[in-house]
Parts: C-alpha cells; sequence; structure tokens
C-alpha cells in the first residue's frame, strides 16, 4: 500500500527544494463542486499527484477544492489530464504566479475539510452557487474609478497590510469567519450601492459575494480570479495597476511583488518593508514583518526571548514544548496577527544583542 502522507523532516525537504533543478509552474485553482466521498477523493489524488512529484496544499471537502500547488514543468500535463479526467474538476480555471518562482511549496499535502473555506455560516437558506457578477482586470479598474462604487478587501489583515486596491476598506480580522460580520456591519445602508470584492485568488469572494446578495445587497461584482489573475491581466493587456505593493500569498514565498509600492513597516524598526517573515523560534512562529537589519540583528526572530531559545540546542527546545497545548496560555505562539505585541516596544526595553 502507498504511503499517503509525507513523514520527512520538513528541514531536509527544504533543502532539497532548494537544491533541485527542477522547473516548476506554482499554480492555485478552486472550484465549489459537490463532492460526495472526499475522503476517498483525496487518496485518489495524494497517489497520482505525488507520482507526477507534485507539491503543494489542496483542501477537499464536500462543497469542493481549493488549492495551491507546485508542479513540474516536465509533468505539467500528466497533472492536467489527469485532474481533467475527474468530472469534479474537467476545464477548472488555473491562475498562474506573477514571478514564475516554482519553489513555493517542498512537499504535498492533501487535507479532508469540512468546508474549503471556513465561513461560519450556518444558514441553511444560504445558496453559494448564486454568486455576484465576475468582473476582469479592465472592468474592475473602470469600477473603481467610480467614486460611489464601494471597494471591500475579503483578505486578513496582515494581507492587506503589505497590499491593496485604492479606497478599499480592510476589515480588522484575521479568518475569513470573522470579516464576514465586519463587512456586512460596514456596509448597513449601503444595500443600493454598487459593492465591488476582491481578494487572494477569488475562493473567498465567490462565497462572500453570494452571501451579500443573500443579505440583500443589489449590485455585488467580484473580481475573477482574485489579485492573482488581475497581476497577470494588468501585465499581459499593459494596464494600469489599481493594487499597489504586495500581494500576500500562503506559500513558501508569502508574496508576489505587483507594484513597487511599499505600504507597510518594519514592525521592529518602524522602517519601509513589506517583508513577511515568521519567527524563527519554534515555538512561536509569530507572522510579522521585519527588515533585513532587523533580520539579520534579531537572527530572524521577533523578541530577545525569541532569540534566547532558539539558540537553545534542540533537546532543551523539544523540552520547554513538552507537555504545552497548542496556543494555550503557556505557549508562545498565541499572537494573533492583528493583536501581535509592539515588537518596537519590547526591543526598546531590552538590553541590545550583543
Amino acid at each position: 500500500m502507498a504511503l499517503l502522507v509525507n513523514r520527512v523532516d520538513k528541514r531536509i525537504l527544504k533543502e532539497r527544494l532548494l537544491a533541485e533543478s527542477v522547473k516548476r509552474n506554482t499554480v492555485s485553482f478552486y472550484r465549489y463542486v459537490n463532492i460526495p466521498n472526499p475522503k476517498e477523493l483525496r487518496d485518489e489524488l495524494f497517489k497520482a499527484w505525488s507520482g507526477f512529484n507534485c507539491f503543494g496544499r489542496i483542501y477537499l471537502a464536500q462543497e469542493g477544492i481549493n488549492a495551491q500547488m507546485s508542479v513540474p514543468e516536465s509533468t505539467w500535463g500528466d497533472f492536467v489530464a489527469h485532474l481533467y479526467s475527474l468530472p469534479y474538476f474537467k476545464d477548472v480555471p488555473f491562475k498562474h504566479a506573477v514571478d514564475g518562482n516554482g519553489k513555493s511549496f517542498y512537499k504535498l499535502i492533501v487535507k479532508v475539510r469540512d468546508k474549503i473555506v471556513a465561513d461560519g455560516i450556518s444558514d441553511p437558506d444560504f445558496d453559494p452557487s448564486n454568486t455576484g457578477t465576475y468582473l476582469n482586470a479592465k472592468q474592475f479598474n473602470e469600477a473603481i474609478e467610480n467614486e460611489e462604487t464601494i471597494v471591500i478587501d475579503m483578505r486578513n489583515h496582515y494581507e492587506s497590510e503589505v497590499g491593496r486596491f485604492d479606497r478599499a476598506f480592510c476589515p480588522d480580522a484575521d479568518t475569513f469567519r470573522e470579516e464576514l460580520p465586519l463587512v456586512i456591519d460596514h456596509l448597513k445602508g449601503m444595500e443600493d450601492k454598487k459593492i465591488v470584492m476582491y481578494c487572494t485568488g477569488g475562493i473567498r469572494c465567490e462565497k462572500a459575494s453570494a452571501y451579500f446578495k443573500h443579505k440583500g445587497f443589489k449590485d455585488v461584482n467580484h473580481l475573477q480570479g482574485g489579485i492573482i489573475q488581475y497581476a497577470k491581466e494588468v501585465k499581459d493587456q499593459q494596464l494600469d495597476s489599481k493594487f499597489r505593493g504586495m500581494n500576500f500569498v500562503f506559500d513558501e514565498r508569502v508574496g508576489e511583488r505587483v507594484t513597487d509600492d511599499v505600504l507597510s513597516k518594519c514592525h521592529q524598526c518602524g522602517k519601509p518593508c513589506d517583508k513577511h517573515v515568521n519567527c524563527k523560534n519554534d515555538d512561536c512562529h509569530l507572522l510579522f514583518i521585519q527588515c533585513d537589519a532587523c533580520a539579520e540583528k534579531m537572527k530572524g526572530c521577533c523578541t530577545p526571548e525569541c532569540v534566547r531559545i532558539s539558540e537553545l540546542p534542540v533537546e532543551e527546545q523539544r523540552a520547554l514544548r513538552k507537555g504545552r497545548v497548542k496556543n494555550g496560555p503557556e505557549c508562545l505562539s498565541v499572537y494573533k496577527s492583528r493583536l501581535r505585541p509592539n515588537l518596537a516596544e519590547i526591543l526598546k526595553n531590552n538590553l541590545p544583542l550583543k
């Protein structure tokens, strides 16, 4: 029986990825479709795509698929042929990364979830297939040039921090589940206004647009293919990019640059920077923005305490973590992106690192 998970240490896998000469395509795709037995399909996909040397993060649920993947150019044809041979995914459109860097994932993960996008919606009358109107890049630009149009960013706070469209309302939220009620509350009284929304690849807006229509909004529109497709169309059609800065992506690259605008600052020194990193302390992994100078000074960590822990022998680090509940009160990795500690203040009140 084939092994249906990857048990190799992630450090080894990342080293292999950096060393390989294989050219890869970084793509994403999704589809809302009824899948009666996602667990059975999950095993089939894992076996087939492992054989094509694919990496990525794929979520399956009875409501469909959400996938971000790195596929070798040499097996791209086989991968597409296999995907399209499945009736659920025939002719599903791909969104290709704009930076062309295939080193986005280092292993293949296929998981079954209750939903491909956790939304917190329990209304039995909600119809997710009744989506809003799709807008391509040109149409989206034209729509937001009208100051009467309401522009909504359906991404998390840490995503919009480094890149966003002009005039967009950016919810102060960490999850899609949190965003929906925040946006609905923000839009009270605007049910007759033209609403345009966007997200990374389109999947969150697909569901959000249907939910807004369900809540009584009349003119609901969303960016087809999200920022990823928008950036490609802007480049191919030589359009003016209304999106500024970095497009946050959920893989090893963390972000794709769309324009040279830097909208955010290093969370430690305050200098212009839009580079997201995870704290090097394995007991923290806080996602924050860190410039190269602070990364060198802080050794890739967010606080002096994390520097101290990260420099301990691996056995001591593991002993510190032993028995802790993930995201529990004694774990350092409890900070939400919008509730992160004031890193600049923490550094200010500690002695400089030697």
